[in-house]
């Protein structure tokens, strides 16, 4: 799974970003936000995600600045969205190695198809360093890498996810995997989080508030029935739970977003 940092001041421009695309079904996740340069350039040295997806102009540090910096320290594939197209910011992007330069408004085939490429990058990279680090007891391990065998941490992170995109609509517990897996709660959530960075519940509720909000803006349903269809068994926690993640009630968003007010 790909790590993915947003960095950008606009709030609802970042929230946009997040919850434009279902990030799982193409094997990635926010792990961060971040609002501008500096703050990126932090997260960036403490979370190492494999993907930084940056507006450039904000303030404090410019999102050029922050990959030049962050570069020199850690490596991963940025994707670079501007309100501009001018071709000065285009080349320094180039420079820099930037997998894709996209120009704001953004429409979701053109962040998924700059994820894609920026993926491959990721891969390319990962592939690199395993070939140059490598020893002699370690060429199996390498072999497994190369051929895209995952570990046995990741095959169970892996089945955790799938189990939440399969089942997110029921009642679903950590413990209802215990047993299938083999492994205790505790050291499955450890993993999880040590993996995704957010706890096993944080991201069920992550996930099943990504699909209320595509329910809510294909605007058919009444908004206690789509909390009912994706898991939320308490109206009011759901509401909770949206608001924290979205800043705004489920209502407000399907007023707002609704395809059929369009």
């Amino acid at each position: 799974m790909f790590k993915i940092l947003l960095v950008e001041d606009e709030d609802m421009i970042r929230r946009g970003i997040k919850y434009s695309i279902d990030w799982v079904k193409y094997d990635c996740i926010v792990v961060e936000e971040a609002i501008n340069g500096q703050d990126g350039l932090e997260k960036i040295a403490e979370l190492k995600p494999d993907i930084v997806i940056t507006d450039i102009n904000m303030p404090i540090m410019d999102g050029i600045s922050m990959i030049r910096e962050a570069q020199s320290k850690h490596t991963f594939s940025s994707i670079i969205i501007s309100g501009y197209s001018e071709f000065h910011l285009a080349k320094q992007a180039i420079h820099l190695g930037v997998t894709e330069f996209l120009v704001k408004p953004l429409e979701d085939d053109q962040l998924i198809e700059a994820l894609e490429s920026a993926k491959s990058k990721v891969d390319l990279i990962r592939k690199y360093e395993i070939i140059s680090n490598h020893t002699e007891e370690q060429e199996e391990v390498i072999s497994s890498q190369l051929l895209g065998k995952e570990t046995k941490t990741s095959k169970n992170i892996a089945r955790m996810i799938s189990y939440v995109q399969e089942n997110y609509a029921q009642k679903i517990s950590i413990h209802d995997l215990v047993e299938p897996l083999e492994l205790s709660a505790y050291y499955l959530n450890h993993k999880f989080k040590a993996e995704t960075s957010y706890t096993f519940n944080e991201f069920v509720n992550r996930y099943r508030i990504h699909k209320a909000m595509e329910l809510l803006k294909e605007g058919n349903g009444k908004v206690y029935t789509i909390a009912l269809d994706t898991g939320f068994s308490d109206y009011k926690y759901f509401i909770s739970i949206f608001k924290k993640y979205t800043n705004c009630t489920p209502s407000q968003y399907q007023e707002h977003y609704s395809t059929k007010n369009y």
